[in-house]
């Protein structure tokens, strides 16, 4: 029978990222939930890369990486041919292998997101399930041979990939291809010891969720009803995935995980 000491030292040691490497996409400024994600594994000891998508938004995002001590900062636009694989690509060159990726990228045109489901154009469908959720496969594709002892692929979704979220309209549909996406990811990817979760954070204000129309009043909505009486922070969410990317979570995959306080579970 093992004491109290040995079984904290079991899960001091399956929790650490020291040693481990990865990729974090979607940092777009201080307040994005990527760079939460960011901070929490550099505080495990992990080594990571971060992304931008452009100069215009690498002056907001170099800092923020540097601040952290990112081992690399890589331009990846998933809208270029070649940009995510070339991305991957000097992830190996400098880390050998990956431990980690996170997926946090998500786009739909205005005028789409806001309007009925019905009316989307095809464009606009196609153009929001190629970055938010066909990304998360080419992803999977270019890491598969850094992830030789297998590792964690993380991407994020929201409530309306399940649920009718008034005002989220056709990026509910997205986010749904992107949860079953994650199902089928892990189950043809688990007999390599490569883990696919998606993570489901209740509504946070960041940039993206600001073009989500009346966003404040889902924000309170949330609060009034979570168990928890409160909406989450993006540091709640970060430390969560950090998690996920440790070995204290080897026995799971193709899951998604709430972390909203609870408010998913109250109709």
């Amino acid at each position: 029978m093992t004491t109290i000491s040995e079984q904290n030292s079991t899960a001091t040691a399956l929790l650490p990222l020291a040693g481990k490497k990865g990729l974090i996409t979607g940092v777009a400024n201080d307040k994005s939930i990527a760079f939460a994600v960011a901070k929490a594994i550099r505080a495990l000891g992990g080594e990571i890369a971060l992304t931008y998508q452009n100069d215009k938004t690498a002056k907001y995002t170099q800092p923020l990486a540097e601040a952290i001590g990112a081992k690399l900062f890589l331009k990846l636009d998933v809208t270029e041919e070649g940009s995510l694989e070339a991305a991957i690509k000097q992830c190996g060159d400098e880390f050998g292998e990956i431990d980690f990726a996170i997926h946090s990228m998500a786009f739909c045109n205005g005028d789409d997101l806001h309007g009925r489901v019905i009316d989307t154009t095809e464009a606009g469908f196609d153009s929001a399930m190629n970055i938010s959720c066909h990304s998360f496969l080419r992803m999977a594709k270019a890491v598969e041979p850094l992830m030789a002892h297998g590792g964690s692929l993380i991407t994020m979704s929201y409530l309306g990939a399940e649920r009718v979220v008034r005002n989220y309209g056709v990026m509910g549909i997205i986010k749904a291809a992107l949860e079953s996406a994650v199902r089928y990811m892990a189950y043809d990817l688990g007999p390599k010891g490569i883990r696919v979760f998606a993570v489901s954070p209740g509504p946070i204000m960041t940039r993206a969720a600001s073009g989500i129309a009346h966003f404040d009043k889902l924000l309170e909505s949330d609060a009034d009803k979570a168990p928890l009486g409160r909406t989450v922070t993006i540091d709640e969410v970060g430390a969560l995935t950090a998690f996920l990317c440790t070995s204290g979570s080897s026995g799971m995959t193709g899951q998604t995980i709430f972390v909203d306080a609870g408010a998913h579970i109250v109709a």
